[in-house]
């Protein structure tokens, strides 16, 4: 029979050894972390995930790839939120302009 020290300590490696596997139930939530690691911006994998729910996952995972490649961009992040910006007004001004006829 085991004592209950070794029981304890199985009991916290197996919690150790969880919470370092990253847990995706939904797609959006494995696009925002995907995106989070193209990025290199992993202190932001929350926003990450609310944004691919929000805009789509296939025009985020687009996005992020294209702001990787490209060798000039210091903070990756804070460009593709910018991008990002940019898009969803001028998404707004179409929406405008074709009502606005």
């Amino acid at each position: 029979m085991r004592s209950i020290d070794d029981s304890r300590k199985e009991y916290l490696r197996e919690l150790s050894r969880r919470s370092s596997e990253s847990r995706a139930y939904e797609p959006h939530q494995l696009t925002g972390l995907e995106i989070a690691n193209i990025l290199e911006d992993w202190e932001h994998k929350s926003l990450y995930i609310k944004l691919a729910k929000k805009h789509g996952e296939s025009e985020m995972l687009r996005l992020a790839k294209t702001v990787a490649e490209n060798k000039e961009v210091r903070n990756k992040g804070a460009y593709f939120m910018k991008i990002l910006k940019n898009q969803n007004l001028k998404k707004k001004d179409d929406k405008n302009s074709y009502y606005s006829k």
